[in-house]
């Protein structure tokens, strides 16, 4: 028997409700899951439908688990034979039935991520090219995308209009297509795109299906893309019952394909369509909510509602505002000692990021703190393949090691093969020698160009270290190696951010051990990286806001809220649309709060962004009765002007920036005379003699200074 008794007013309504076309938007913490089992459950005990006649799509299988449980625990054996499954899935069992239309066998494969990959190392093979130069991940999302958008190998390749890289790629979904066709094989998006196209060529199976389910319903319907649409829209188009759930304030995968104008106008293409509003929160105090309520009110592609929670008003939101990104992570870190003390268990406290690069300081300082972390959908910072590259690069300066040379020494892609590596080794192993004193003497007759070349760049670099500040350095192996190249070539954003961040590190290191050597660090990072591998129980979770969707937490801190950074550069540069899915994900990162939740941030400058950092918007456009600005409130964010007013107590000064204009001239210490090219926010773009070229260097760094009348005499 249903127990309405625990059911708010707007819930019973989203429960019994009859009408055919039923959108309920959903706030977060809202009790969605439960009124949307509990409305199954009604269907079957009062309504007398079949269970076989309902159909709910989840988006994961944890979910369709969780709510088969509940109305299992509801219904016991009466609720047997509901339909809840992911919507692949669901397309799983319609293709075993009726692919055979298309001419595959009803026993067709399902290829995954592994598969995926093998055929893409077949595809590569055979067309000569390098998977560190077309990273499997993002061909596999070029051939997704252009599934999608209805563009076959053929098209694609009209498409590249000569382009090589783009000529590449679509040989590569060329042979990916034809390799699926011969192995009656299909991935993940063909599921969705083969039901679709067989509903659309055949009517009578459309029939068949959408015939046999009488009540369509549809979880976390804001994550919905257009191919799913569509299909939900042809198994509804017989009983035309269609019930969705979920929220457009939360709609945060866009990348993926999700559009929110999906769920706003759902009402244009089911008309009579009621509207219910779920707008209690279970979840956080209302201090939080409201907080986060007065942020995404500056959306407008959202139905308008305003979240409310009887748990009280809580504590007011903590902002802080720290001097340095390691500052920021100590004051969390102190924090979190502080809440465990109180009888918080680490587990019940989070941190979330706008991007992984963020989680470098944290790390480091949970592990010098002992406290134990883990980190959902992602890498420790130290164990990300760029960073791990990058610091080899470093090694084969101090130490020259056999582990550093094989990790780098093809990596940008220089021509050397596996063979040529274990022949080096062979030697090196004979000789009692390290594999780069074998190429370094001349010992590996062969690619000596290459190798020389190679050696060359590393002995430079160790004449440079005695010289060179390590950022300086570091800069020097970037630019030399073409690391930095390759990933941009590549558009390797995210990988570009983490090398950005590990000069922060280096620079930030350098900052407070000015006296500390390359193998110093080198140590230090070892043993971050050595006690990060320890088990972990009672832990503190570490995780991007994507990763958090759908996890709550007694108390979180969201960090790096600057500016260019949390709302990101590139999604300032796509405009509105691109700052409401920012708005969008500052909104879902604070309702993962229960109980507290901290904002925090620092005005340092940024390798990332290229930029001194300022507060973001997300903390400004939060009501000044709902929170607390530690120590010193924040730069105000004004359509798009930070008003200095109402800083306070903050000492004002004159920007270094004014100090250097495009022509003059000024003096490096180890790079020697160079002329001002560009300032932007303080960042320089110097262009130096041969062979150092143009570097990036802070207005406000020690090492430069202007040209005066005495250096000409």
């Amino acid at each position: 028997m249903i127990k309405y008794s625990q059911l708010n007013e707007n819930q019973k309504l989203a429960v019994s409700d009859e009408s055919n076309h039923l959108r309920i938007i959903a706030g977060a913490g809202s009790g969605k899951t439960r009124v949307l089992t509990m409305r199954i459950a009604y269907l079957i005990e009062q309504k007398n439908v079949k269970p076989y006649h309902i159909l709910a799509i989840t988006f994961t299988n944890k979910a369709a688990k969780e709510m088969k449980n509940r109305i299992n625990s509801m219904l016991k054996d009466a609720g047997t034979g509901c339909h809840i499954s992911t919507i692949h899935s669901l397309c799983m069992r319609i293709l075993s039935e009726d692919i055979v239309a298309l001419n595959y066998p009803k026993n067709f494969t399902v290829v995954d991520a592994e598969d995926q990959r093998q055929i893409l190392k077949e595809a590569y093979k055979e067309i000569g090219l390098d998977k560190k130069e077309y990273p499997y991940g993002g061909m596999l999302d070029y051939i997704a995308d252009n599934k999608y958008m209805g563009v076959d190998p053929k098209k694609a390749m009209e498409f590249t209009y000569g382009e090589q890289k783009l000529v590449n790629r679509a040989r590569v979904y060329e042979y990916y297509d034809k390799r699926l066709k011969q192995l009656y094989a299909l991935d993940f998006d063909d599921l969705i795109l083969f039901t679709t196209r067989i509903f659309k060529l055949y009517p009578e199976i459309l029939k068949k299906w959408s015939s046999k389910f009488h009540y369509i319903h549809v979880d976390e319907f804001q994550d919905v893309d257009k191919e799913q649409y569509e299909l939900i829209k042809l198994l509804a188009s017989v009983h035309d019952n269609l019930y969705v759930v979920g929220d457009p304030d939360q709609t945060i995968f866009t990348w993926r394909g999700a559009d929110v104008n999906i769920i706003v106008n759902f009402e244009k293409d089911f008309k009579n369509t009621k509207t219910i509003v779920l707008n209690q929160n279970y979840r956080s105090t209302n201090n939080i909510l409201s907080g986060a309520n007065s942020v995404i009110k500056n959306n407008k592609a959202r139905v308008d509602k305003e979240l409310f929670s009887k748990n009280g008003a809580g504590s007011k939101i903590i902002h802080k505002s720290c001097s340095s990104e390691l500052a920021e992570a100590n004051y969390v870190a102190n924090q979190i000692i502080k809440l465990h003390n109180d009888g918080y268990n680490f587990k019940d406290i989070a941190v979330l990021y706008r991007a992984n690069y963020l989680s470098r300081d944290i790390e480091k300082v949970l592990i010098e703190n002992r406290i134990h972390y883990v980190i959902y959908g992602g890498l420790r910072f130290y164990e990300r393949m760029e960073v791990k590259d990058i610091l080899s690069y470093l090694r084969m300066i101090t130490r020259s090691d056999d582990l550093a040379f094989k990790r780098i020494i093809n990596t940008p892609r220089r021509g050397i093969g596996a063979k040529t590596i274990d022949a080096i080794q062979n030697i090196a192993l004979e000789k009692n020698m390290s594999m780069y004193e074998v190429v370094k003497n001349g010992l590996y007759p062969k690619n000596r160009d290459i190798f020389d070349k190679f050696v060359s760049m590393v002995e430079k670099w160790k004449q440079d270290m005695q010289t060179l500040d390590l950022e300086f350095l570091l800069q020097e192996v970037l630019d030399d190696s073409g690391y930095r190249t390759m990933l941009e070539k590549e558009e390797e954003t995210e990988r570009l951010e983490n090398v950005k961040s590990l000069l922060d590190d280096i620079k930030q290191y350098s900052e407070d051990y000015p006296d500390s050597s390359l193998d110093e660090y080198l140590q230090m990072i070892a043993l971050y990286t050595d006690r990060a591998s320890e088990d972990v129980g009672d832990a503190v979770n570490l995780c991007t806001i994507h990763s958090a969707k759908g996890l709550e937490f007694d108390v979180v801190f969201v960090i790096g809220l600057s500016e260019g950074i949390f709302p990101s550069e590139k999604s300032l540069m796509e405009g509105q649309k691109g700052l409401e899915e920012e708005r969008r994900l500052a909104y879902v990162a604070y309702t993962r709060a229960k109980k507290i939740l901290y904002l925090s941030e620092s005005n340092s400058f940024s390798y990332v962004i290229q930029s001194a950092k300022l507060p973001s918007r997300f903390i400004n456009e939060i009501d000044e009765e709902y929170i607390d600005h530690v120590d010193e409130k924040p730069k105000a964010f004004k359509s798009g002007i930070f008003d200095e007013d109402i800083v306070s107590d903050r000492k004002k000064e004159k920007p270094k920036d004014d100090l250097y204009r495009s022509g003059d001239k000024v003096i490096h210490k180890i790079y020697g005379e160079g002329v001002v090219v560009g300032n932007n926010s303080g960042v320089l773009s110097i262009a130096f003699s041969h062979p150092h070229g143009i570097k990036k260097i802070l207005s406000s760094h020690p090492s430069i200074r202007k040209k005066t009348k005495e250096d000409y005499n």
